[in-house]
C-alpha cells in the first residue's frame, strides 16, 4: 500500500511555529493601492516591500491606459499568444521596448517567472550546459530544472568560481551563463564586465535577468548591461513588468533570430494563455513615461543613496553592496525568530519590510529586505529610518556562532 502523499502536508513546521508565535509575516492584506503609504489590515503603513521603483502602480496615465484597454479588449485573451492570444498591443509593447532596449526583437511572456522557465528551458538543450550564479533567482533555477541540460553554479560573483565552471564544458557543447543584474536579495549588481570577458574566452552566451535592473540603473533606466556599457555583450535580457514598468508580465530581449526561435520552442509559451490587455497596456504607458521622463531613475537612486546614509547615521548594519543606488536595502538581524520578531514589531509600528530567511539568505544571516521607490520623500524616508531604529534598539543583533 502506498504512503499517503499528502503526509508532508500535515507535519509541523516552521509556518506553524511562526503563527503559534504570533509572527506569522505573510499574507498581510492590501486594502489600498501599492503606494509609498499603504492601508494593510486597517492600519497605515509606510511600504518598505514593493518593488514598484519608479511608483508607477498610481499614475493616473497607467492606470487610465488599463481601463480603456479593459474596454477596448475586453478581459483577457482566452488564448496562447501561439495561437488566438495576440493582441496587437502586444505586438506594439514589444516594438517600443525592443527599441528601447536597442535589441532586435522582443518576447513577451504571462509573467517575469514564466520568461525564465520559457528562455531557458527553450535554449538549453540536451547537450549544453548552463552555469548560473548561487544566488540566482529561483526561476532561474527552475528554468534549469525544466531544460535537458547541465547545470552549474558558481560562487556568488566569484568570476575564478565561474571560470572553473566554464572549464568543466567540453569544446563540443554549447554554453550559457545565467545571472541576476541586480540581486533581489542582496541589493549587488553583478559583475558583468568581467562575466562578459569570460563568456567571450570560452566562447559561452550571456543572459542577464534585469527584474531588478530595468528603471533601475542604466542610461535612461536601460539596465544592468547599459550601466556597463555591455549592450552589444550581452545576448539576452530577461525582465519583468511588475516592477518598474507597474504591471503584470515577462520578456526576453534578444536578437530577431533567438527571438524566433524561442517563440517557436517554449512551451511556457505556446501553452500559456497570453498577457491581458489591461496588463499590456498598463506595461506600456509605464514605458513610455519611463523614456520621456529618465529623472525618475535618477530620483529613485537618490532616494536609496539618502537611506543608506540615515540608516549608517544610526548605525544600523546593512549588507554591503557594490551598488549605492540601489533601492534594494537589506539590514542585517540574523537570527529566524529574532527576524520575525523584528518585523512584526515594525509593522505594528507602521513600517512595512519583508524578512529574508534561509534558504534565500545563509544560515545566521537573515535580513530585513527593504525596497524603495522614486516617489517616497525624505521625510517619509526619515520617519522610517527614525521607527526601525527605535525598533531594532530593543534587540540585541548578533548572530549565534
Amino acid at each position: 500500500m502506498a504512503k499517503d502523499i499528502f503526509e508532508k502536508c500535515y507535519k509541523r513546521s516552521r509556518v506553524d511555529d511562526a503563527k503559534d508565535l504570533g509572527i506569522y509575516p505573510y499574507f498581510h492584506a492590501l486594502e489600498s493601492k501599492q503606494d509609498t503609504e499603504v492601508i494593510m489590515e486597517g492600519k497605515r503603513r509606510i511600504m518598505l516591500g514593493s518593488n514598484n521603483y519608479l511608483g508607477l502602480t498610481t499614475n493616473p496615465e497607467v492606470i487610465e491606459a488599463g481601463v480603456k484597454a479593459y474596454k477596448e479588449f475586453g478581459s483577457g485573451c482566452s488564448g496562447s499568444r501561439f495561437l488566438n492570444g495576440t493582441l496587437s498591443l502586444h505586438l506594439e509593447l514589444e516594438a517600443e521596448l525592443a527599441k528601447f532596449l536597442e535589441k532586435e526583437a522582443v518576447v513577451t511572456f504571462s509573467t517575469g517567472f514564466q520568461s525564465n522557465l520559457g528562455i531557458i528551458s527553450a535554449i538549453v538543450g540536451k547537450s549544453d550546459y548552463v552555469i548560473i550564479d548561487r544566488e540566482a533567482h529561483a526561476s532561474i533555477y527552475d528554468g534549469c530544472k525544466l531544460s535537458y541540460g547541465k547545470t552549474l553554479r558558481f560562487r556568488h560573483n566569484d568570476m575564478e568560481d565561474l571560470e572553473k565552471q566554464l572549464q568543466k564544458v567540453p569544446d563540443e557543447n554549447g554554453c550559457l551563463i545565467v545571472t541576476d543584474g541586480v540581486f533581489s536579495m542582496g541589493g549587488d549588481i553583478a559583475d558583468l564586465p568581467n562575466i562578459c570577458k569570460l563568456a567571450r574566452k570560452y566562447n559561452a552566451r550571456v543572459m542577464v535577468d534585469d527584474a531588478h535592473g530595468l528603471g533601475v540603473l542604466g542610461k535612461g533606466g536601460r539596465g544592468t548591461a547599459s550601466y556597463f556599457g555591455l549592450e552589444d555583450e550581452v545576448d539576452i535580457y530577461m525582465g519583468t513588468f511588475s516592477k518598474s514598468l507597474a504591471s503584470l508580465g515577462g520578456y526576453m530581449a534578444s536578437s530577431a533570430k533567438v527571438a524566433e526561435y524561442v517563440k517557436h520552442v517554449s512551451r511556457p509559451f505556446i501553452f500559456s494563455a497570453s498577457m491581458p490587455p489591461a496588463s499590456a497596456a498598463a506595461a506600456l504607458t509605464a514605458l513610455r513615461i519611463l523614456e520621456n521622463d529618465p529623472s525618475l531613475v535618477e530620483k529613485l537612486q537618490g532616494n536609496a543613496r539618502y537611506m543608506r546614509s540615515a540608516l549608517a547615521q544610526k548605525n544600523i548594519r546593512m549588507r554591503e553592496s557594490n551598488g549605492e543606488m540601489i533601492p534594494i536595502i537589506p539590514i542585517y538581524t540574523y537570527e529566524e525568530i529574532k527576524t520575525l520578531t523584528i518585523a512584526k514589531d515594525l509593522y505594528d509600528h507602521g513600517v512595512y519590510v519583508n524578512s529574508s530567511l534561509p534558504p534565500a539568505t545563509a544560515p545566521h544571516e537573515c535580513l530585513l529586505r527593504t525596497s524603495l521607490m522614486a516617489s517616497h520623500s525624505h521625510e517619509l524616508i526619515d520617519e522610517a529610518v527614525g521607527i526601525i531604529a527605535e525598533v531594532l534598539s530593543n534587540y540585541q543583533l548578533e548572530p549565534e556562532l
